[in-house]
């Protein structure tokens, strides 16, 4: 015990024996002397040696760190501990021992703190009800599907920083102006109201982009005028400015791919399906905020009486395809259209199609990737022409598209394998006209199939039979004739009796 320094745990373990020990007894159960257990109760002990001033060891950088590794650093601050580290076991083999990583690390970390300047500092900020709104594209990594096929999608989210409410509308194309119009719009409705401001990063669907001012876009000056809010964008290449709704970016989407792995499936039936849980989690998020919303909507701006134009304008020939083209895309319509000129609204998930002032029939829309060029097929659209002549199925450069699932291919594989050329074509339009009249297309395709596995390939009279709804039987009614002789109580001044 003499000469060694007096450890913090030993002081400790006095202290509690000595609450029932004379000072001689709670100083051997501690291992210290019993002066220094006198030292202890006068708070007389002698302070703790200061870290040691010399090496153990070999400074393993002294020959290359102020002459390599410091210019280095004050060369360039975004070089990193790990570019230094390739650079000197590259060039510096007889001088650098590459087992040192971890020194190096510690040492530029350390020269960093005390050399290097101002570094950046987050400033919480405190927002007020009624007075910003934010919004913002965000991508979507995980892997949702429709039936199969690969969804390639992303999110427009618009939050009230405020009180944390949020929107997110999935959106299938790219940050065109139609998708943020669409969303903003749907996102103020949701809200109940419109903040004084909202802020963006730099879309292009809202700026011009050839000046640090704000030189809006026509359409965005017509959208701001028309809701009476102010805009106001975060530095270009400056996400971090945008931190009210970049961090929301990650949570939302982090919460999405968490209750999809606990739905089992990324898999949905349909585009609306998706959408619909991608709702049900986002009204799940505000029900913790539905306090918060309710004092901020006293502080919104009110809607006005109708929405703003989030769509484009198109005027397009029908050709005698009973198609029409739009943004790399060709899309069937219905054949009665062949020849007429629709206006078509482009918005960012569908088409409308206009006959005049009359709408004939709304399209999902589709997006070409890149160049290439893109068809959507509809059956229903070219059914009854093709009935007429069935022949043509065969050799139609829509013919794997007009087929609707994987059930009708691989009906009309079997077909084409078992039966005549012109018999299997009839077949497959006259299977297509039926689900087409009956609004039983999976129901439909799944019997057939199911025929074909049990060895029998059922008749389309078959299939009528079982699928086509029997008409409504005429009730049976009995007349009752009136007697003549009550009808001259109708006439004027008749006989009443």
């Amino acid at each position: 015990m003499s000469g060694k320094q007096v450890t913090d745990q030993q002081v400790n373990l006095y202290m509690k024996f000595r609450k029932n020990n004379t000072q001689k007894v709670a100083a051997a159960k501690a291992g210290i002397s019993e002066s220094s257990g006198y030292r202890i109760e006068k708070q007389a002990l002698q302070p703790k040696n200061g870290q040691r001033s010399w090496r153990t060891r070999p400074d393993p950088l002294e020959s290359i760190w102020d002459s390599v590794v410091i210019p280095l650093l004050e060369k360039d601050s975004d070089i990193t501990p790990v570019g230094i580290y390739d650079h000197l076991c590259e060039h510096y083999q007889d001088k650098f021992n590459p087992s040192s990583r971890r020194t190096l690390e510690r040492r530029v970390k350390q020269w960093r703190h005390l050399n290097a300047g101002s570094g950046d500092v987050v400033f919480v900020q405190h927002h007020e009800l009624g007075r910003l709104g934010i919004a913002d594209f965000t991508k979507v990594q995980y892997p949702v599907s429709i039936l199969g096929e690969v969804l390639q999608h992303q999110l427009f989210h618009f939050r009230l920083p405020a009180c944390g409410w949020a929107f997110a509308q999935v959106i299938y194309g790219g940050e065109s102006f139609a998708a943020f119009s669409d969303g903003l719009q749907n996102a103020l409705i949701a809200a109940g109201g419109v903040p004084a401001e909202i802020r963006t990063d730099s879309l292009s669907a809202a700026y011009k982009n050839r000046t640090e001012q704000d030189d809006f876009t026509e359409r965005f000056t017509e959208l701001m005028r028309h809701y009476g809010f102010k805009a106001s964008r975060n530095n270009r290449g400056v996400a971090q400015e945008n931190g009210a709704i970049e961090s929301p970016n990650r949570h939302i989407k982090a919460q999405l791919e968490q209750a999809l792995r606990i739905r089992g499936s990324y898999d949905f039936t349909s585009r609306s399906d998706y959408e619909a849980f991608v709702q049900s989690i986002i009204e799940r998020r505000n029900r913790r905020v539905a306090d918060k919303l309710a004092q901020e909507q006293r502080q919104l701006q009110p809607l006005p009486v109708h929405t703003s134009v989030n769509y484009t304008e198109h005027y397009l020939r029908v050709s005698r395809t009973s198609t029409i083209a739009l943004k790399r895309v060709t899309y069937t319509v219905p054949s009665r259209l062949v020849g007429s000129r629709l206006l078509v609204r482009l918005y960012d998930s569908r088409l409308e199609l206009y006959l005049g002032t009359v709408l004939t029939d709304t399209l999902p829309r589709v997006y070409a990737q890149g160049s290439k060029r893109v068809r959507s097929v509809n059956y229903r659209h070219v059914i009854e022409a093709l009935v007429k002549k069935p022949r043509a199925f065969r050799h139609s450069q829509w013919r794997d598209e007009l087929l609707p699932s994987d059930n009708y291919k691989h009906i009309w594989s079997h077909v084409n394998d078992t039966m005549m050329a012109d018999k299997a074509c009839y077949y497959i339009v006259r299977l297509l006209h039926l689900a087409s009249k009956t609004g039983h297309e999976q129901r439909l395709g799944e019997f057939v199939m199911n025929e074909i596995e049990h060895g029998r390939v059922p008749s389309i009279y078959d299939c009528e039979e079982r699928f086509t709804c029997p008409p409504a039987a005429i009730p049976k009614m009995t007349v009752h004739q009136h007697a003549l002789s009550q009808y001259q109580s109708l006439l004027h001044g008749g006989n009443h009796g």
